[in-house]
């Protein structure tokens, strides 16, 4: 009965999607399309740098998309990997004389303080991966704090919005903090900034979701999921998964028991990879796309948005907009905000080069000292 329940279901999203094209549904909105700056958008600038989200500001993003570690004194930084790569960022200096931690250049977050972070330079080295990357020599690691307030000069009406994720890995908990002090030392930055509710709080590690809507129901959680948190070669359960197992909703895809997943932690928007595949030893399918029309319809139907992440092709981001994704998180957030308004959306306005960087050369001179 309930595979000829999903089946009805299955033809009636067919004939509502065909009635009702994605253009339509969003067009109808008052809101830009979200386009999101990852980590500032990478493909433009050194990422997760003020000078990244400088330029998020210009490109026009509707939200600037960006990741958190902590410090072993407890500061929230914005970075995205667990510890200091050498591709990323040079060694200038140590933080005090004869510190036996230096060099700093691989090793993690959570084991490095505020002090010794900030000798980095994480500006001069341009990602092979990224040729057109905008190099900034002596770029330092930001916290939460100094990018909370750089695009508060730059946009004091608070109208951008912020996806903000927790860097944590439960496969390796003793490379990061603990799910509670990301969480209670997030919240405190989210909680005292005037963007407190412009902010979505994202991770792969669906613990600190549900630990984060327990200290405030308010606030939006996204659910990342790509294919290598979502399944393990054995089928135990992930432990990115905050305790479930996909096997364990009835969905008859991949794609909606993920869906029903994230709603089942009260996410309110589900985050899958754009462009990776199932794994071959989940399914004998060929490279079988993780992101799906079905994924799309089932989290709308349980009231999910859906925004994939890291959409840099223009192609597959069409396939995507004609399943009713709702944003894209993307490197190129000038040219997706140029491509969403091709579309006929509305979009972000774009911040005067003129105020952006008055703002940020402000900025720097606090930082300097």
């Amino acid at each position: 009965m309930l595979a000829l329940a999903y089946l009805i279901l299955a033809f009636l999203e067919v004939f509502l999607v065909l009635a009702s094209p994605a253009q339509e549904t969003f067009a109808s909105t008052n809101k830009p399309y979200d386009v999101q700056a990852h980590r500032g958008g990478r493909g433009n600038t050194v990422e997760n740098t003020v000078q990244s989200f400088a330029w998020g500001l210009v490109d026009g993003a509707t939200t600037l998309e960006l990741d958190n570690g902590i410090t072993s004194d407890g500061e929230v930084v914005v970075w995205h990997d667990n510890q200091i790569l050498a591709e990323k960022c040079i060694d200038t200096r140590p933080a005090f004389p004869d510190d036996p931690t230096y060099p700093y250049v691989g090793k993690l977050i959570a084991n490095l303080t505020l002090a010794q972070i900030k000798t980095l330079d994480c500006g001069s080295k341009r990602r092979t991966d990224f040729p057109q990357q905008l190099l900034y020599p002596g770029a330092r690691i930001p916290t939460l704090q100094e990018v909370f307030d750089f695009v508060e000069c730059v946009d004091p009406s608070h109208r951008i919005l912020w996806n903000i994720e927790s860097k944590i890995n439960p496969e390796h908990p003793n490379r990061t903090a603990s799910v509670g002090d990301f969480v209670q030392k997030q919240h405190a930055i989210f909680s005292a900034s005037p963007y407190h509710r412009s902010i979505t709080y994202q991770s792969f590690d669906w613990r600190t979701l549900i630990a984060m809507k327990e200290l405030d129901p308010l606030i939006p959680t996204s659910a990342l999921i790509d294919e290598e948190t979502a399944f393990t070669p054995d089928n135990s359960t992930s432990p990115w998964l905050g305790g479930l197992h996909l096997d364990s909703f009835p969905g008859p895809s991949l794609g909606q028991k993920m869906a029903q997943a994230a709603r089942a932690i009260n996410a309110d928007i589900l985050s899958p990879c754009g462009t990776c595949f199932i794994p071959s030893f989940v399914t004998s399918e060929v490279e079988p796309d993780l992101t799906t029309q079905a994924m799309v319809r089932e989290a709308h139907i349980l009231g999910l948005r859906v925004k994939p992440f890291t959409m840099n092709g223009l192609a597959r981001i069409d396939e995507l907009f004609q399943f009713g994704v709702d944003g894209i998180i993307t490197d190129y957030p000038g040219i997706v905000r140029r491509w969403a308004k091709q579309q006929g959306f509305m979009v972000a306005p774009r911040h005067p080069k003129q105020r952006v960087f008055s703002c940020l050369e402000k900025h720097l001179q606090v930082i300097r000292g």
